[in-house]
């Protein structure tokens, strides 16, 4: 039997949208038992983010699998009477509710300490649960335009949201390596912890970077394109075949790699314009005229080769679908096969191998798809629970 680093523990998660149930995921990725609480017939709303993945939602099945589905209305009174027997023989409890609304149910942090000492409860906010913004709603990509990545990101003449939806991701992962440290408190001194993150603060933290820059150099970094705003040259550039190829320079030795060993121009290398990393970002515009010129008279297959002969780290800019076909994926063997309701898709190996231990790889849940088996094992007969179906408390 495989062995799982978070076997035993039980985790109970009143989640929606994407940066709980991304914590989530990857707790029950180590083994933890994942009981997510969705609304009766509706469920979790990212489910109907969109219907690309066989009729399911990429978001969805992205973030959910190996979780079991338990189908709750928890303003009914029997309904936050099964969670609260849940409650009681679980380790963590993660919920990003809407503004005051675990409050509400009396699930905020310090109501569930009192009641369930032991119990590791985590918190997921927009803005914090204290504060002048603690009753407003965060969404992705309001985060991204307060903590002003938006205006860092795109080009010169436009902002863009980053791709992904990075203040979520930033959320979930904070929350994930809070719970585990809490566990691995509780489990050294028996104290319970409980856990809080918001978006806006843990996408801040990725934003100090650019934030020391803005403080200290009295401007923000520009918007650049695929160019970086602080480093030259380290960017993407257009070859013969019209492809686009990255690289990037990081030191003086590199530097002078390229000048003699791609550029074929050694007497740049004591060019007073470019002898510094802040003297070749300055003189950007006549530094990626030599580049790009050099780079139109090879194609991008010709280019990386003579980057990766002079020792200079480069790479293709990819479209998804050749990153989905990435030899180094394919060869590391990271796809599994995960079922979802109604057939079954590839899903990429979690990033954190740990020697001696399995990955949990199990389906993604179908709305309500545990709910009898989750109340079987509260002690309620099928009566009981064909009554809970009929009073929509399940």
């Amino acid at each position: 039997m495989t062995e799982f680093p978070l076997s035993g523990i039980t985790v109970v998660s009143v989640e929606q949208a994407v940066a709980a149930p991304f914590a989530t995921r990857q707790l029950a990725d180590l083994g933890a038992r994942v009981i997510k609480v969705e609304r009766p017939q509706e469920g979790d709303f990212a489910r109907r983010y969109d219907t690309t993945v066989q009729g399911q939602s990429s978001y969805f099945v992205w973030l959910n699998r190996s979780k079991e589905s338990l189908t709750l209305d928890l303003k009914s009174a029997r309904g936050r009477d099964i969670l609260e027997q849940l409650l009681a023989g679980a380790d963590v409890f993660v919920q990003n509710l809407a503004p005051g609304a675990a409050a509400r149910l009396d699930l905020d942090a310090a109501s569930l300490g009192a009641r369930f000492p032991t119990l590791i409860p985590c918190t997921v906010s927009g803005y914090g649960t204290t504060g002048p913004w603690a009753d407003r709603k965060a969404y992705d990509l309001l985060v991204q335009c307060q903590t002003g990545l938006v205006s860092l990101t795109g080009t010169a003449e436009e902002t863009a949201r980053a791709g992904v939806s990075v203040a979520d991701i930033a959320a979930g992962m904070y929350a994930y390596s809070g719970i585990l440290t809490s566990l691995y408190t509780r489990a050294v001194s028996g104290v319970a912890r409980a856990v809080e993150v918001s978006l806006f603060e843990a996408l801040a933290e990725w934003m100090s970077q650019p934030a020391y820059y803005t403080r200290f150099g009295g401007t923000q970094p520009p918007r650049l394109g695929t160019q970086h705003a602080t480093i030259a040259p380290y960017g993407a550039y257009t070859a013969g075949d019209g492809q686009e190829v990255l690289f990037s320079i990081q030191n003086e030795r590199e530097w002078a790699a390229l000048c003699e060993r791609f550029l074929e121009r050694p007497d740049l290398v004591d060019d007073p314009r470019f002898a510094t990393g802040p003297d070749r970002v300055g003189h950007r515009d006549a530094l990626n005229a030599i580049v790009a010129e050099r780079f139109r008279r090879s194609d991008s297959r010709e280019a990386m080769a003579a980057l990766d002969a002079a020792g200079i780290a480069n790479a293709g800019v990819n479209g998804v679908a050749q990153f989905l076909d990435h030899p180094v994926l394919r060869e590391r063997d990271r796809w599994r096969d995960v079922g979802i309701p109604g057939g079954t898709v590839p899903a990429l190996l979690p990033p954190a191998d740990l020697a001696g231990t399995g990955t949990r790889m199990d389906p993604v849940p179908a709305v309500g798809e545990h709910t009898e088996s989750i109340l079987t094992g509260l002690g309620l007969d099928a009566a009981e629970i064909a009554g809970l179906r009929a009073d929509r408390v399940i």
